[in-house]
């Protein structure tokens, strides 16, 4: 006690003794402390911050190393008005009733219809023209939602940085039916377009024929074109034969599509689409049932091969692995649509979630 009185008497006489410099010199250190301190404490306030962005994305609460909690607001990404679905329609598979009943129906359920014209009706994008495409469809919000189609093989967006990749859907046909049908589809038109001269115009070979001279109108080489479709750009996927192209096709339409239906089940395709992507497809079907848009773009005339046609056909290399991917997609069609109900096909699937922990 002794020493801090003696300590007080001395800085009282120090004190006295301070010139006006001192005083000023005093003050300035004191300010000084002031500043430092103040300092540290935002810096701390400004780290805590940065922590607490940085956890932000989770889109749940998260707890800091102080103990402290930060609530963070969860995913705003609008899924609904933000839906791209892409339709890599193949030819002759009854894509064309299809896309019209999108045309008529756009405008009453809000979203776009866009069709994708490609130079000389080419399939497969160049490089420039992929990355072009991807970033306009990612990018084009005023078109969303949107239904994109055209006669294009598939594109894997996730190749090009794209967090949110478009819908992919599709239909398939039996191969031999699509090509008969494109066959004559070349030299008669059809009730879509009556008056629009085709390329074949005027020759009257019959497929049957064609296919006893061994004619290239119907090589079976023409089939392969719905595995390089969903197989995709890689020049494999184009080598008529390709066993590697065969199985990309399988893979992607299990991964990479979100339905592929058939064209001889038209109608159930349409149902299973507007059940499960009702904010563009709601109405489908019963536009389908009752308008004039269900059989459009009819070959004007065709005959059915005969059996010694359809013998030499399936002989094929070609129709053969053609064919396997069609009813590798026909299996996969039916097993969606029996996977819809409970097993009394009566009443819809649904489900919940229980046992929540915590309560």
């Amino acid at each position: 006690m002794k020493w801090l009185l003696c300590w007080h008497k001395k800085l009282k006489k120090m004190l006295v003794g301070w010139k006006p410099l001192h005083w000023f010199a005093f003050c300035a250190l004191c300010l000084l402390a002031l500043g430092a301190y103040w300092y540290i404490w935002a810096s701390e306030v400004r780290i805590e911050e940065t922590w607490s962005n940085a956890i932000k994305p989770l889109g749940r609460t998260a707890t800091v190393t102080s103990g402290a909690s930060v609530s963070l607001p969860l995913d705003n990404f609008d899924y609904e008005e933000q839906l791209v679905v892409l339709y890599n329609r193949v030819p002759k598979t009854g894509s064309t009733s299809f896309v019209n009943i999108a045309y008529d129906l756009c405008k009453r359920n809000k979203f776009h219809v866009l069709h994708i014209n490609v130079t000389a009706n080419m399939h497969v994008l160049s490089l420039p023209n992929q990355i072009t495409f991807v970033r306009n469809v990612t990018k084009w919000h005023e078109m969303k939602p949107a239904l994109y189609h055209g006669h294009m093989a598939f594109l894997d967006f996730s190749k090009f940085q794209i967090a949110h990749k478009p819908i992919y859907i599709n239909i398939v046909r039996k191969p031999l039916d699509r090509l008969v049908s494109y066959y004559y589809f070349l030299r008669y038109g059809d009730n879509y377009r009556p008056n629009l001269v085709r390329k074949k115009a005027g020759n009257k070979i019959t497929f049957d024929e064609c296919v006893l001279s061994k004619q290239p109108d119907c090589d079976p080489k023409n089939m392969w074109l719905q595995i390089p479709f969903f197989c995709g750009h890689a020049a494999e996927c184009w080598e008529p034969g390709s066993e590697w192209a065969l199985n990309q096709a399988k893979h992607n339409l299990v991964n990479e599509y979100f339905l592929v239906g058939v064209t001889e089940q038209m109608e159930d395709f349409v149902d299973l689409l507007e059940r499960s992507l009702p904010r563009i497809f709601h109405g489908f079907r019963e536009h389908y049932q009752h308008s004039n848009k269900s059989h459009l773009r009819q070959t004007s005339w065709k005959i059915a091969p005969n059996d010694d046609t359809i013998n030499t056909i399936h002989k094929t290399k070609i129709w053969q692995m053609e064919n396997e991917l069609y009813e590798f997609a026909l299996a996969q069609f039916e097993y969606n649509k029996r996977k819809l109900t409970v097993p009394d096909n009566k009443h819809l699937q649904k489900f919940m979630y229980e046992k929540i922990r915590p309560k």
